[in-house]
């Protein structure tokens, strides 16, 4: 194997941690679960919010859920086998964050109300100037955590900001402004409205759907877990392995029509077809809601009762765009006005072009968003050549359509960990991917998504405005496993701790 390139290393300075990790959700928790692991309490969590729980603590619109099976949409060292159903709720997957938190003694490494306002890697003290809103601190290794649907993306419209009535976006769902009567306009159809327009369509007086694209549906075979079921998984032994196994295995031969063999997509079609005709008679509303994409293309979605919410007396499903908005309704492109009290954008995240990028600046002040403005791109989703020292969970072309994040997570904070250990082996001040190895690496990648479903000419999340798939990986999440496990120490560049460092 070769040798990691090592360079000699100017005085590095002492920092105040180790390393700082940014956020407190599966990514940071686990990160941090694997440091304590290894020994390190050299480090400390950065949380903006003053509560665990990532984007299960900020996303509790009415209905809000995952859409992975619990067992195995948590994490392989701290096991539950109490699910109280087949699809957690965010209240579960909040209190199981907790619990994981309080079980491995995390709280005490997290500094609450301490959002990143700016990350400077700093080349002469070899490691990064943080200014947080909690103070400034200093860390050798800064690893982002706060995962990729961490920002609402609301819509941007004409004349929103003369809207007099209440607004909000489901990820910051107010419960203060009630609804019971109102006439409530839903900007969005994809994931968060498919679970909270069931809830919410009862109890007011009119709601306009505003829909742009409409979403293949399949069924939710959801339930709940009984009384046997639990004590089973708690006390027979490994039944719970096989049982997460199975799980993971049914999941990951999706991938075979996502990316190896995209005809394969047909047969899931077939059956969102048929589940849509099973569920909507009128044939102009199911021609409204018939995508015109393949399967696949775009997120596929789970309800079992999203269409009937649909053909509520009190819904209307507008695939008009819209033109404007006035201060008390909103007007589409043919002129008609619907009154309006409440809008609600149900409008995504930034999952590509994040926020947070152009706060992080690695060699010579550039920031993430300036090296990225042609699309994301990072070696395993986890280094950037010219930041050295930043490590990301969940980073570009990590993101799955058909299985668990919590798996990627894991595997990579296992990588994430390797390399630490590899830092610390050499007495390294830095750490940073050679860029022909990132650019090998994203070539491949681009290629092989390039023949994937997710190319086959859908708009979705999943891309950058430039075109580029920046969001998924293209295989196996074993693949990814495998890669991360069997890296090459000669694909980093490293450089030694002088006598001032630490």
């Amino acid at each position: 194997m070769d040798q990691p390139h090592r360079a000699p290393s100017p005085a590095a300075v002492a920092p105040e941690h180790g390393i700082a990790i940014i956020g407190t959700g599966f990514s940071g928790l686990c990160m941090a679960w694997a440091l304590r692991r290894a020994g390190r309490e050299d480090f400390v969590l950065l949380e903006r919010a003053h509560e665990v729980g990532g984007t299960w603590r900020d996303n509790h619109y009415p209905g809000a859920a995952c859409d992975v099976p619990s067992h195995l949409y948590s994490l392989s060292f701290a096991p539950k086998s109490d699910w109280s159903r087949v699809y957690p709720a965010q209240p579960e997957l909040l209190a199981y964050l907790r619990e994981v938190a309080d079980r491995f003694d995390l709280r005490r490494f997290i500094r609450f109300g301490h959002e990143v306002l700016g990350a400077d890697y700093d080349e002469h003290a070899q490691l990064w100037r943080l200014t947080t809103a909690g103070g400034p601190m200093t860390a050798r290794v800064l690893v982002a955590g706060n995962g990729p649907l961490a920002e609402p993306r609301a819509a941007d419209l004409p004349g929103l900001a003369r809207f007099a009535g209440a607004q909000f976006h489901s990820a910051t769902w107010d419960h203060a402004v009630p609804l019971a009567g109102k006439r409530v306009a839903v900007i969005g159809t994809g994931a968060s409205a498919v679970q909270f327009v069931p809830e919410i369509v009862d109890g007011v007086a009119q709601l306009d759907l505003y829909q742009r694209t409409p979403n293949w549906i399949l069924p939710r075979p959801d339930r709940a877990y009984g009384t046997l079921a639990k004590w089973s998984l708690r006390h027979v032994p490994g039944l719970r392995t096989l049982y997460r196994a199975g799980i993971y295995w049914r999941n990951e031969g999706r991938v075979l029509g996502f990316v190896v063999h995209p005809a394969l997509m047909r047969l899931p079609q077939r059956k969102c077809e048929k589940f849509l005709a099973a569920q909507v008679a009128d044939p102009v509303l199911r021609d409204k809601l018939t995508p015109r994409y393949a399967v696949g293309c775009k997120r596929v979605l789970i309800s079992n009762d999203w269409y009937a919410a649909l053909q509520r007396p009190n819904l209307e499903l507008v695939t008009t765009p819209i033109r404007e908005v006035t201060r008390d309704a909103i007007v589409d492109a043919d002129g008609r006005v619907r009154p309006t009290d409440v809008l609600i954008h149900a409008t995504g995240f930034y999952a590509t072009e994040n926020p947070i990028a152009a706060r992080i600046r690695g060699r010579g002040g550039v920031s993430l968003a300036q090296t990225w403005q042609d699309g994301e791109q990072a070696y395993l989703g986890t280094l950037v050549h010219g930041f050295p020292n930043l490590m990301l969970v969940i980073g570009p072309n990590t993101g799955l359509g058909h299985n668990s994040m919590v798996f990627m997570i894991e595997t990579q904070v296992a990588y994430i960990a390797r390399l630490l250990e590899l830092m610390q082996r050499e007495r390294a001040s830095t750490l940073e991917v050679h860029e022909p190895v990132q650019r090998a690496f994203n070539e491949a990648l681009q290629l092989k998504l390039s023949d994937s479903v997710w190319a086959t000419g859908c708009k979705s999340w999943y891309q950058h405005r430039s075109g580029k798939i920046t969001t998924l990986w293209p295989g196996f999440t074993f693949d990814f496993w495998r890669r991360t496990r069997a890296f090459d120490e000669g694909d980093y560049a490293l450089q030694r701790l002088s006598a001032r460092g630490g």
